[in-house]
């Protein structure tokens, strides 16, 4: 049998791979810089931290996912790590959570996912690129400050979001994990239907009952709102920077490659807005 270890055990993308690997009937092996935040995922588990990733903990593993870091001071280089201990404890195959459009996308996230590309490439290691489209999550957590406010907020103007729910990608890492034909295989993984987001802020509007609209802002505005939120300013700035290039069409793909490969249409939109509305 084929011995999975998946790292960011305890993120939110992490858990749901890790359940979707047992609903498949894997024993997944879960990484994370914290053991104990995983005691409840009901697997192995091992540390691992990016920055100082130990070999030794991934003996025996013969399909690694490398889930993205969220630590954007040096992506790319904790990324690079982990590929070097991969490569050192003979793993087989890397999973990689990549970006939509990978070397393609003008994003400014794209960089670090580029580098790691190139790295797993480089490596000579087997691979899997799944070049994720946007969560549906990243627009359904902030319904709270939309409906306060009665405006969805963004740079994005009239683009196309094909955005899929994290479980949608969380079946996809368990698909090319645990079946074999992926081997230095792309995928460009996005929902079956995209929209805008002044039909997202219609969509809300229906669902809770109140009037909504969605503005798009310029882009140094949005990202100077987003600061005044909270946000650390590059962080800020790269979220206002993928709204605008959002309104280029870099988030949108319509191939239908995530639900062939999962073998089941993408959470809808709609769905996902119910989904947030309930967790209130």
């Amino acid at each position: 049998m084929t011995t999975i270890a998946v790292t960011a055990a305890t993120g939110q993308l992490g858990r749901l791979a890790i359940a979707a690997l047992i609903a498949r009937g894997e024993r997944p092996i879960a990484l994370a810089r914290s053991p104990e935040k995983a005691a409840d995922l009901g697997v192995e588990v091992r540390a691992f931290d990016y920055t100082a990733p130990d070999a030794a903990a991934l003996a025996g593993v013969d399909v690694l996912v490398l889930i993205s870091s969220n630590d954007f001071n040096d992506r790319a280089g904790q990324h690079g790590n982990v590929i070097a201990a991969a490569k050192a404890a003979g793993v087989e195959r890397v999973i990689y959570t990549s970006i939509l459009k990978g070397d393609a996308s003008p994003m400014m996230l794209a960089q670090d996912h580029c580098a790691t590309e190139a790295a797993l490439k480089a490596s000579g290691l087997t691979y899997t690129l799944l070049r994720n489209g946007w969560y549906l999550e990243n627009l359904t957590g902030s319904l709270a400050a939309a409906l306060a406010h009665g405006a969805v907020i963004g740079s994005a103007g009239e683009g196309l979001f094909s955005a899929a729910a994290r479980a949608d990608f969380a079946e996809a890492i368990a698909v090319t994990a645990a079946t074999e034909g992926h081997d230095n295989a792309v995928y460009e993984l996005a929902s079956d239907t995209a929209f805008t987001m002044a039909e997202f802020a219609a969509e809300l509007g229906r669902q809770s009952g109140k009037a909504m609209r969605y503005d798009s802002l310029p882009e140094a505005t949005y990202a100077d709102i987003l600061i005044g939120f909270g946000l650390p300013e590059g962080f800020a700035r790269i979220l206002a920077d993928s709204d605008a290039k959002a309104a280029q069409g870099a988030l949108h793909d319509d191939s239908g490659t995530l639900s062939r490969l999962i073998g089941r249409p993408t959470t809808p939109m709609a769905e996902g807005i119910a989904q947030a509305l309930a967790s209130f």
